[in-house]
């Protein structure tokens, strides 16, 4: 196979179909930014679920003097002190409970009323009103269930919740920008594919009379396809090239430069995360148009 005639091929069929090859390069871009995008949030989810779920605690809150008088949860009256005692020692018994901290309900309102410091309806709440509350560690957070099931309905508790589940609606929301985010990503590679096959179409049209007088005499169909094949793949790799930029740029000013100091209770993702990501991209940048246009070759160019 001479070389040189293979690359003359490739740098005639892109100057003749340049506005396609640029479409080919763009749709690429944007298909393969989006899918190490849905990558990394991918990993930054189940980053931020390994952080957060280790910070969870399980609050069992006990009733006050108010809530005997108004919540059937707490008809039997207000927890005692002995009540308390047992509920915590009873606790410490469990292997998954690491730690059990007991807030009481000045402590209580002290927090409230530094979280909600700007909110009118803190003026008027006293600390009477506050549960007392025992805070419980886990070293496995997925098995709540055993301490819910134990304490729940037992006399001087009014509810024991997780903070899990207060985090679950917040990770199913990143969940679904995430599945958004690659049903995009799989549109505009059907797109990037549909480009693909009818630039090969028209570069093998347009190029009839050669790839004929090359069959007649003896060209191999490898030979013959070779040529779209890597104009396919170099209009390909250039897109996964602007895709690796788009997520770089990303990282550098959207995350390092603008997120990262105005939310820092998030641990967003490194720059190891990114890299990993960048040569998957130009892979399959390289590889998907190749592939696309091997197949489209099989129709439109009789060999």
């Amino acid at each position: 196979m001479r070389a040189n005639f293979v690359l003359s091929e490739i740098g005639v069929g892109l100057r003749r179909n340049v506005t396609m090859t640029l479409a080919v390069i763009v749709s690429v871009a944007l298909s393969l930014s989006l899918l190490g995008g849905s990558l990394l949030a991918r990993e930054q989810v189940t980053s931020m679920k390994d952080f957060w779920y280790d910070k969870v605690q399980v609050s069992i809150f006990l009733c006050n003097k108010i809530d005997a008088e108004t919540d059937p949860a707490c008809a039997r009256g207000a927890v005692t002190d002995e009540q308390r005692d047992e509920l915590e020692a009873e606790l410490k018994q469990y292997d998954i409970v690491e730690e059990v901290f007991h807030e009481t309900a000045e402590e209580a309102y002290a927090h409230y009323t530094e979280q909600q410091k700007d909110s009118p309806i803190a003026a008027v709440v006293t600390p009477d009103q506050m549960q007392e509350s025992l805070r419980v560690k886990l070293s496995d957070p997925e098995r709540y269930e055993v301490i819910s099931t134990a304490f729940a309905g037992r006399e001087g508790v009014h509810s024991v919740q997780d903070q899990r589940a207060l985090l679950e609606n917040l990770f199913q929301l990143l969940n679904g920008v995430n599945i958004a985010a690659l049903a995009l990503m799989a549109l505009m590679l059907v797109v990037a594919l549909l480009l693909i096959v009818n630039t090969v179409r028209v570069s093998a049209f347009s190029r009839r009379r050669e790839t004929g007088i090359m069959r007649l005499v003896g060209a191999s169909s490898f030979y013959i396809q070779m040529p779209f094949i890597l104009e396919a793949a170099i209009a390909g790799l250039i897109g996964a090239v602007l895709a690796c930029l788009i997520l770089v740029v990303g990282k550098s000013f959207l995350i390092d430069g603008f997120l990262d100091s105005r939310i820092q209770v998030i641990d967003f993702v490194g720059w190891d995360a990114v890299l990993s990501v960048l040569p998957f991209l130009l892979v399959v940048g390289a590889l998907m148009p190749a592939v696309a246009a091997l197949f489209a070759l099989r129709k439109y160019l009789k060999v």
